[in-house]
């Protein structure tokens, strides 16, 4: 089952993969959906931001999401030369995840953010891979700012925190972060349902 969703999600299955229309429809509402919440309800919005870097909890569950996305992709994934080494790096990420939820309890959530957001743009980029349309490169877009993101957020939580403080410091700033994501995940919507 695990194997039929990888060649789905990164188009190595014979009959094609994620389609372009349905990425673009799922990530246009998830953005819309996520920053209507935090215009509608700016004060929970708020306070869910602060309290998202440290909070354990929310860093296990994202990092569970994360290691089973991981295991799917060490089990399917060709490895060329290296094939020999999969039953280790199976047997090892098992043993990471629960060394790191033991032990890096720190910033675990922006941790696994991080984590999910570097899995999360390769599926996206392969949706959009040689397609004609000039609005397919929304999503490309999104899915490189989300590998610089995760990048950051894995290598330097603590740049999270100090982003959400300045970003509600100023309310102008926070509207228009929100504004920015109904926008983009709006173009992004339309451009799905008419030319995808």
């Amino acid at each position: 089952m695990l194997r039929d969703l990888y060649y789905y999600l990164y188009h190595q299955s014979p009959t094609g993969g994620i389609p372009l229309k349905g990425t673009g429809i799922a990530l246009g509402l998830l953005l819309l959906a996520v920053h209507l919440w935090a215009l509608l309800r700016g004060e929970k919005a708020k306070a869910f931001l602060r309290a998202f870097p440290r909070s354990y909890p929310w860093g296990v569950a994202l990092l569970a999401v994360g290691f089973v996305w991981s295991m799917m992709v060490m089990q399917a994934t060709d490895m060329g030369e290296y094939f020999f080494l999969r039953r280790w790096l199976l047997f090892l990420l098992p043993v990471a995840f629960v060394l790191v939820i033991s032990y890096v309890k720190e910033f675990l959530a922006v941790r696994a953010l991080g984590s999910l957001m570097l899995l999360a743009a390769a599926p996206v980029l392969y949706a959009a891979f040689l397609q004609p349309l000039t609005s397919r490169l929304l999503l490309p877009i999104l899915a490189y700012a989300w590998i610089i993101g995760g990048m950051f957020l894995v290598g330097m939580p603590y740049l999270m925190r100090d982003g959400v403080d300045w970003l509600l410091k100023s309310d102008g700033r926070w509207k228009a972060a929100v504004g920015f994501g109904i926008g983009y995940g709006a173009v992004l919507l339309v451009a799905a349902l008419l030319w995808y």
